[in-house]
């Protein structure tokens, strides 16, 4: 095999975001991971990897762990990532991010200490992300973890980071608009034109999974005329983003809660892209709301990341 196809995944964000969850997943897929490697061993661990990938015909994969510690990685990384580059092993940054309540609740649930802070935790945490801001500019992909248990946050790595041979990974997400932004989103399409269950009685309570609100909002000359054009849109977008190299390509069909019309326009797409990429359809924000709430509160929330 060639050298070539090393990969390099930085995984790095603030504290309290799932770091160490996100390793864990890379891990599970064949990623050799590294937490807090002294930057002048990265040349070493690089060749070494490269090394064992030839000799047994194996996809070399390093996650490297980072954090605000680091204070030699932090201020030698950007000589470290170009010579990387210029070796032909692009880095790939993975931050991790949360709104400052969130890292504040996580961190009084589990009673940890936040490595920066001293009385203040806000104070430990803002300085974290001072630390950090070059990394998460450098950032190939911000994942944002607030709404995301340690079940969901693993599923998003490996849906971005799982080996797929040759062939592009595709993710269809639906959300909605009013939580927030999927910061995974490589493409994000709006659906909040079209016709909305929410107000319709007998239709409110149930989700775009079903098949009478799936009518409802699909029914129309509109709805398949987008339906068609989306799907010729991700068909022109796989085979370039392929070329480009990627390994993943998210498409996230928003609506204003994320349990009706955002629902049932990726149930639907699912149903009609060609089967030729491995496809991964997640639904984000589909168990929110007062009635979902109410469905699933008998039901564990799972650990946070």
């Amino acid at each position: 095999m060639s050298s070539d196809a090393l990969r390099v995944v930085i995984v790095t964000g603030v504290s309290g975001a799932g770091k160490s969850t996100a390793l864990k997943a890379l891990e599970d897929v064949g990623y050799f991971c590294v937490d807090n490697l002294p930057l002048p061993l990265l040349p070493n661990l690089v060749d070494l990897m490269v090394e064992e990938g030839k000799r047994t015909s194996t996809l070399p994969q390093i996650a490297l762990g980072v954090d605000a510690r680091e204070d030699e990685f932090l201020d030698g990384y950007k000589s470290a990532f170009a010579d990387l580059r210029r070796r032909g092993y692009p880095p790939e940054v993975l931050f991790l991010d949360a709104n400052d309540d969130t890292l504040v609740r996580r961190f009084s649930e589990t009673r940890r200490r936040h490595p920066l802070a001293g009385e203040d935790l806000r104070e430990g945490i803002m300085r974290e992300r001072e630390l950090l801001r070059g990394l998460r500019e450098e950032a190939n992909a911000v994942v944002d973890t607030a709404n995301l248990n340690v079940h969901q946050l693993k599923g998003v790595i490996q849906e971005r980071y799982r080996r797929t041979g040759d062939v592009l990974g595709l993710t269809l997400l639906s959300f909605g608009f009013k939580h927030g932004l999927p910061a995974e989103a490589d493409v994000v399409l709006d659906v909040r034109w079209m016709p909305n269950p929410y107000f319709v009685e007998a239709l409110s309570a149930h989700t775009g999974l079903e098949a009478e609100v799936a009518s409802f909002v699909l029914d129309n000359d509109d709805a398949r005329a987008f339906l068609d054009k989306t799907v010729d849109l991700v068909s022109f977008l796989l085979p370039r983003a392929e070329k480009e190299g990627k390994g993943y390509l998210t498409v996230a069909i928003g609506c204003t809660g994320g349990r009706h019309r955002s629902v049932a326009v990726v149930k639907a797409l699912a149903a009609r892209l060609p089967p030729r990429h491995p496809l991964t359809v997640r639904h984000r924000d589909l168990a929110r709301g007062p009635v979902a709430s109410a469905d699933v509160s008998a039901e564990p929330k799972g650990d946070q990341p």
